[in-house]
């Protein structure tokens, strides 16, 4: 059902393709849209989507907060590398400061025209790849969130330290570790953006980030019910008949196929609305939230569809199972996706 050579070849021409996806052409990259980036993502999530992961960080979070307020240099240091040859790293949750990522303790102190930042980070994908992190750091703890600011910090900088990725459930492919920042300093040439508008700059890309993380799932999703689950249940026969014949089993099938219809629809429509520059918050949001409940529903049923060779590695479903799981998790848990839902509702009929 599925060939290796046709993963690696796959992996490597969208993999290039995502980096420069929205990246212009003057600084190397392709120019192409947002929902561009997001289809790449759906793709290639349906073979591993911890490459999915890592390239959909290094696009919709750390190259479009370069786009968007990174200053001429920063652009003119960075958007290349980005494109071509250097992975990037999102640096913003830590041990205490999760689904409330703003009460973060890491630290910017202003040292003549440089800053030094203290702290560690928890959580951190790409970390040992990575050629740069996107930091966010407190240039000023006194005035809380309105403090935090937002660094481009070469890896190579002096006073990094990645420690050893974490043994997780899934996505374990995609390094998480975490990251200490130990006197490190940085100029203030690496600032991206203003001094203590940091937690608007996170607000942004992680609302983008979400519709991101939606075209993830629906690839997990699609891999378990059109590339595993559906050659299975055509080719294996129980009582004269093959699986998929059964009505009993149509109809579960069939459900699951709905829904992945309409997550898709709803996580293009989120990215129709962003390329316009309307409201899209709501819709992030909403598709963040039922495509990760899809994914779930569409990798725990192709298991069992699979019979006993599901419960086993043979065939990839197990895997799709363990690593579509952070999906209501990252980038926002389901409860903070509800919550987000819920006022945005009620703020619609004040």
């Amino acid at each position: 059902m599925i060939c290796l050579q046709d993963i690696v070849v796959s992996l490597s021409q969208l993999t290039y393709s995502y980096y420069q996806q929205e990246i212009e052409d003057k600084h190397g990259g392709s120019g192409l849209s947002f929902t561009s980036a997001c289809l790449v993502v759906e793709e290639i999530s349906r073979v591993d989507p911890s490459v999915a992961i890592l390239v959909d960080i290094h696009n919709t979070l750390t190259n479009n907060a370069v786009r968007f307020w990174g200053s001429s240099s920063l652009k003119q240091k960075w958007l290349p590398r980005l494109a071509q040859d250097t992975v990037s790293s999102f640096a913003l949750s830590e041990a205490g400061s999760g689904s409330d990522a703003f009460s973060m303790k890491t630290t910017a102190t202003k040292d003549g025209s440089s800053f030094i930042i203290n702290g560690s980070k928890l959580w951190i994908s790409n970390a040992p790849e990575a050629g740069v992190f996107l930091v966010f750091a407190n240039a000023a703890p006194e005035q809380g969130y309105k403090g935090i600011t937002a660094f481009m910090v070469d890896a190579e900088t002096k006073g990094i330290t990645v420690g050893k990725p974490e043994k997780k459930l899934g996505l374990k492919a995609s390094s998480t570790c975490p990251v200490m920042f130990d006197h490190v300093r940085v100029d203030a040439d690496d600032l991206l953006g203003e001094v203590g508008q940091g937690y608007k700059y996170c607000i942004n890309i992680l609302n983008e980030g979400r519709i991101g993380i939606a075209a993830q799932q629906i690839g997990i999703a699609k891999a378990c019910l059109y590339d595993i689950a559906m050659p299975y249940l055509k080719e294996r026969t129980q009582f004269g008949s093959a699986i998929g014949d059964f009505q009993g089993m149509q109809h579960q099938y069939a459900q699951i196929a709905t829904e992945i219809h309409a997550a898709e629809l709803m996580t293009y429509n989120a990215c129709r609305l962003k390329e316009a520059g309307m409201p899209f918050i709501k819709e992030a949001s909403m598709v963040k939230l039922f495509s990760s409940q899809v994914a779930e529903r569409a990798a725990s049923k192709t298991i069992e569809w699979l019979g006993g060779i599901g419960f086993t590695q043979d065939l990839l479903a197990e895997k799709f199972y363990r690593d579509c799981k952070v999906g209501s998790i990252y980038e926002g848990t389901s409860n903070i996706q509800l919550q987000t839902i819920a006022k945005l509702i009620q703020a619609e009929y004040k």
